[in-house]
């Protein structure tokens, strides 16, 4: 009997995969309508994206089987939705990312900042926050954490090793010699001594000055010692969480940063299609990103208070030392150094990168006609953000990695002479990196809502909805926002904004407020999962990287947590509640559904 629990929990995937269909079979079954049959299909695949038991894109193609089987669409008309505007500008956003990544730009970036703001902790942790944000919003959450943590953790290693080493040095006797500390500067050579190595020469001076007759200061250096791991792993810590959370929320500031945010902009677009495109780049960029920076100030604080204390002119000051700082600043120059001088790839990568911002931020900017509507949206939305992305993007594949020359570029690995260079980017990186698994995510959601709204549930559940009218919109929005926030700790944030979005959006035009006054915050608080170690990849890289336990992600998840929900509730409440004109119920929203 022993080992029945563990056999079942072995096989808890095929359970939940052959269980769950049939545990909600009565459903469709007692209540006649296409509402209660897309209500199954939906709630399988809640239940499939939240165990996982399934990929996660495989689950988003199961509305390509159900919906038809179950007289909800078409089939021509579900494989439809698979292949959105919003999934070409993801497309094109990540193709512009690929690219960067292929060329370590962003590692330059990087580093270049991390050079200009200096080695103090705080100054420091606010650098990699500034940075890993910034990237963030252009590259994966992943990738900018993969990277940046690295990079993090040398610089803490390098402040670490010289502060034991100054620390030794202040404790030596007068007149004694050690050139074990001098700095090579000739050759501009660091130093590393691991943890092991201190003890070891700590022990070994003691019992020398012993033999000299020498007394030592009573515990003076295993106390400095003891004090500084301690100082230092709660940094190492904080410096880990640092760049994972800030690189969650710079996702949120631009609409290819994260996949909630197309998301949103493509269910905005398939439930109200006479919208007047009014989520795009430019006016997603109004709203985010002030909205970006006050939250990672206060989480910048908020983690200062946590690993570094109150003390902040201790934290400023923690290494003054001008040794050290200028031993820990030479292992990020030397990181510099081995970039080189920036080349034609480099340069031409982040040419077309400004371009494609400049063309995404001018197309429509809101307050004056763009360039889009004046040469091609005079008889209707022609050009999208997406017909852009796709277009800069395509140049990666046109324009050589290295300046055309008539001798020739060397030879390859078989020997041949290499005759043409190579564009910036080929099919066979973007293979490899694309995530082609999101795009169905994205295809399945759209999907959702289209079965959603051809079967009457998402006017069945606005018509439940309606007694949250007596309710104030605020708190409707706060309370939204924690379910939410709550629930993407345990399930994928794509995932999360799939579901709740088309329900959030019936939701609002049931009880006649804005849409986007519920689905812009509850979008945003979807990539809120800042508490577990699983919620979300760069969670998990920073948990493995830090040396740090549950509970310490968990308290400085929670504050978190608060602080984005009410960060982004003081948004929506202020500056985007006069951008979007919330207070009025759009007429857009009110003709579909009429």
């Amino acid at each position: 009997m022993a080992r029945w629990p563990g056999i079942l929990w072995n096989h808890r995937n095929y359970l939940i995969i052959i269980l769950t269909p049939l545990l909600f079979l009565p459903l469709p079954l007692v209540i006649p309508g296409p509402e209660a049959r897309c209500g199954f299909a939906i709630i399988l695949m809640a239940l499939y994206w939240c165990t996982e038991c399934m990929p996660l894109a495989v689950t988003a193609l199961l509305p390509v089987v159900l919906f038809p089987m179950m007289g909800i669409m078409k089939a021509g008309e579900v494989c439809v939705e698979y292949l959105k505007d919003s999934n070409m500008l993801f497309i094109g956003g990540l193709l512009v990312a690929i690219a960067v990544e292929q060329w370590k730009l962003h590692k330059r970036i990087a580093i270049r900042v991390l050079l200009i703001v200096g080695v103090r902790p705080a100054l420091l942790m606010m650098g990699f926050m500034m940075v890993s944000a910034f990237l963030s919003m252009w590259i994966s959450n992943t990738a900018t954490t993969a990277m940046m943590l690295p990079i993090a953790q040398a610089v803490l290693d390098q402040l670490r090793d010289t502060e034991a080493r100054a620390d030794e040095r202040e404790l030596q006797a007068p007149g004694e010699d050690n050139h074990a500390f001098e700095l090579d500067t000739k050759q501009n050579k660091v130093d590393v001594t691991d943890e092991k190595d201190e003890v070891t020469k700590t022990k070994l001076d003691a019992d020398k000055r012993k033999r000299e007759g020498i007394e030592p200061v009573a515990g003076s250096l295993e106390a400095r010692r003891e004090e500084r791991a301690q100082r230092y792993g709660l940094l190492t810590k904080g410096m880990s969480l640092s760049v994972c959370y800030s690189a969650s929320i710079g996702g949120t500031a631009t609409l290819t940063g994260t996949t909630p945010n197309l998301i949103l902009k493509g269910q905005v677009d398939k439930i109200f299609p006479e919208n007047g495109d009014i989520i795009n780049f430019a006016s997603w960029f109004a709203f985010s990103f002030p909205n970006m920076l006050i939250m990672l100030v206060l989480s910048w604080l908020w983690l200062q208070f946590l690993f570094m204390g109150a003390n902040m002119k201790k934290s400023f000051g923690c290494g003054a030392s001008s040794d050290r700082d200028k031993e820990a600043y030479a292992v990020m120059r030397e990181e510099h150094r081995k970039l080189g001088g920036i080349s034609f790839a480099e340069g031409a990568v982040l040419t077309i990168f400004t371009l494609l911002v400049v063309l995404w931020f001018t197309r429509e900017p809101g307050f004056m006609d763009g360039w889009a509507t004046v040469l091609f949206n005079k008889g209707g939305e022609f050009v999208s953000d997406g017909t852009i992305a796709i277009l800069m993007s395509m140049l990666f594949f046109v324009i050589p990695s290295q300046i055309p020359r008539l001798r020739g570029y060397g030879v390859d690995e078989e020997g041949k002479q290499i005759r043409a260079p190579s564009t910036l980017l080929n099919w066979q990186m973007v293979h490899e990196r694309m995530p082609w698994n999101i795009i169905l995510l994205l295809g399945g959601g759209f999907a959702l809502a289209a079965g959603s709204e051809k079967s009457g549930l998402s006017k069945w559940l606005g018509e439940s909805l309606a007694p949250l009218k007596s309710i104030p919109a605020f708190a409707i929005t706060v309370l939204l926002c924690l379910l939410i926030a709550t629930f993407t700790e345990c399930s994928s944030n794509t995932a999360t904004t799939t579901l709740f979005l088309p329900i959030l959006a019936s939701m609002a035009t049931a009880i006649e407020i804005h849409p986007l006054y519920v689905m812009m915050p509850c979008t945003i608080a979807a990539s809120f999962a800042f508490m577990l170690p699983v919620a979300t990849p760069p969670n998990a890289i920073a948990f493995s990287f830090g040396n740090l336990k549950v509970m310490d992600m968990v308290k400085a998840g929670f504050m978190l947590n608060i602080i984005g929900i009410v960060t982004v509730n003081l948004g929506i409440n202020t500056w985007g509640y006069a951008m979007f004109k919330m207070d009025t119920f759009p007429q857009w929203a009110n003709i579909t559904h009429t």
